[in-house]
Order: structure tokens, then C-alpha cells, then sequence
């Protein structure tokens, strides 16, 4: 089979050289870039980043399956898949290590905040010693927006820091209040509760057109006064300029951004002037997270090859 990997060729890792080595019998070929002209000739396309419409989806004259390297499938033409007996597949965060790697960048973004990274790089250059002074997490309220497989594994970490534990789940909030220990878990109905009660904003939900621009200039000006803003999931929850003018005013201290509004990001954007951590989209990129993910891609091809039902399709 002929399968299209829609991204550099060394990205996340080696991601693709991964696949190769545990299926030499195919044939493999990088885009290039998070983008695609044609699917003509593939059977498989692993898209990562790149936008699946209907007018690409057409291309592929015996594509197969989608099969995303990741659990991320906003970018994908469910509809336009289905009408074109195409079947689209992710790999769930819970089940590859993902959720737990990406966890683990969130609570390295909130202890820099907290600890003020970018002040300690000045105060080296600068040779001034003992400062500056950080803030502690205990007794902090930590308010999740998404209690998936990334929100749980954050709750499970969370708990060792002595920190209040808030969040926002989009069914049965009370019954996952219980189940994770919580001391609070609303509806989406109850993000202002949530917002207005938090020193740290974590964001990982999944975007959809609901969530999209989640959260905008209303939503910052419910936030706490020095609160920080984490987003772990997708570039598109938060509305850029919104995010500039909030950081621009002081009203919230600083952010944490592992994904963009547009993705690279223009190094140059003024709103890296502030004080934001910024990493390239690696949150789920460790060595065990991409071993899962590869092993779940590798049995779907196989799958697919033996003309069986491919896992966790959508």
C-alpha cells in the first residue's frame, strides 16, 4: 500500500521512520509540509495538521483511510469522508501514552509561570541574584476546561501540589466530580464560575465549532487579575488578539502555549514581547506517547490491509 505522511519527514520525533521500519512492505512518502495537493494514489493518509475538505478528499481516487497520528480530527471532513466511503480513524490520548506526555508539559508550563522562567533568564544575564521571587502553588485554584484522558491525567498529577482542583465537563459534571476527587466541576454553562475563581486557566478540550474562540475578550474579562492562561489543546480556543490586549493590560499575568492560531507561528509576533512560554506543538511528542501512537497506526494499516475494521474509527 501507498501511504502519505502529511508532514516534514523527521517530524514529531521521527514519527514517520518509526512507522517504516515496523512495515518496510509498504511505501511511505512525506509531504513535506502540513499541507497536500492531491491524494491521488494513496490508500492512506496520516494528515497530522493538515486540512482534509471535501475538494482533497475527492483527489483520492483509492484512498481508504484517514488515520490521524494523534486524537486531533477538527481538521477532517467527517461528513465529506463518509459520503466518499472513506473511514477516518484516530488514536484516543488515554490509550498511547499522549494524555500522560502532555499532561507532563502542563505542569512544566504552570511551574514556570509560577516560578517566572523568563524573569530568572534576566536576572542570570542581568548577574542579580535571589530574584525574582515566585509564586507557590498550594492553596491555588487549578480550573480545567475539558476533563478528557488530558484533563484526568492533569487532575492525577495535580493533586501532589496541595492545589484546588476546578473544572468544566460537558456531561454529567457532578458525576466526574466524584470519580476524579474534584472540589468543583461544572456544566459549559458555568465557564464564568469557573474563570472567575481561577489563579491557573488550563484549556483541553477538544475545538469543535462550539469551542472555537472559547475563549475571547468576554471570557478574559470574567478571569482573575493575574491569573495565567495554559492552552494544551488547539490554537483555534483562543482568540489571538484577545490573548495580546489581556496580556497587554495586565489583566492576566502570563500564558502558556504549546499550540497557535496559526501553526508555525510568526516568531516575530508581538504577543511572544510578553510573558509567554511557548513550545513548538510537542505536548504529546515523548519517546512513550509516540511508541503508542505508532503501535495503534501500524494495526490499523495492517488492519486495513487484511480488510478488517480499523480501531477507534469516527
Amino acid at each position: 500500500m501507498k501511504i502519505l505522511f502529511a508532514a516534514p519527514e523527521n517530524a514529531w520525533g521521527g514519527f514517520l521512520g518509526l512507522i517504516r521500519a515496523e512495515m518496510p512492505e509498504h511505501q511511505f512518502e512525506a509531504a513535506g509540509r502540513f499541507d497536500v495537493d492531491t491524494l491521488k494514489g494513496f490508500d492512506v493518509l496520516i494528515p497530522t495538521m493538515c486540512s482534509v475538505s471535501q475538494e482533497l478528499l475527492e483527489t483520492g481516487d483509492q484512498l481508504r483511510l484517514v488515520q490521524q497520528c494523534g486524537s486531533g480530527l477538527e481538521m477532517v471532513d467527517l461528513d465529506a469522508a463518509k459520503r466518499c466511503n472513506i473511514q477516518v480513524a484516530n488514536v484516543p490520548t488515554d490509550i498511547s501514552g499522549n494524555a500522560d506526555s502532555v499532561a507532563e508539559l502542563g505542569i512544566y508550563m504552570i511551574i514556570g509561570l509560577s516560578r517566572d522562567v523568563r524573569g530568572m533568564s534576566k536576572s542570570l544575564a542581568e548577574q542579580s541574584m535571589g530574584q525574582p521571587q515566585g509564586r507557590a502553588l498550594n492553596g491555588r485554584t487549578i480550573g480545567l476546561i475539558g476533563l478528557g484522558g488530558i484533563g484526568r491525567a492533569l487532575v492525577k498529577r495535580f493533586k501532589a501540589f496541595g492545589v484546588h482542583l476546578i473544572g468544566i465537563k460537558r456531561s454529567n459534571p457532578k458525576y466526574a466530580m466524584e470519580k476524579l476527587g474534584m472540589d468543583w466541576v461544572g456544566g459549559i454553562e458555568d465557564l464564568k464560575e469557573l474563570l472567575s475563581r481561577s489563579d491557573f486557566v488550563i484549556l483541553c478540550l477538544p475545538m469543535t465549532p462550539v469551542s472555537r474562540n472559547l475563549i475571547d475578550h468576554n471570557a478574559f474579562s470574567f478571569m482573575k487579575k493575574g491569573a495565567f492562561l495554559v492552552n494544551l489543546s488547539r490554537g483555534g480556543l483562543v482568540n489571538r488578539d484577545a490573548l495580546e490586549d489581556a496580556l497587554a493590560s495586565g489583566k492576566i499575568a502570563g500564558a502558556g502555549l504549546d499550540v497557535f492560531w496559526e501553526e508555525p507561528p510568526d516568531p516575530n509576533d508581538p504577543i511572544f514581547n510578553y510573558n509567554v512560554m511557548a513550545t513548538p506543538h510537542i505536548a504529546g511528542s515523548t519517546d512513550v506517547s509516540i511508541s503508542g501512537i505508532v503501535k495503534v497506526v501500524v494495526e490499523n494499516i495492517r488492519r486495513l490491509e487484511k480488510n478488517l475494521k480499523p480501531l477507534y474509527l469516527n
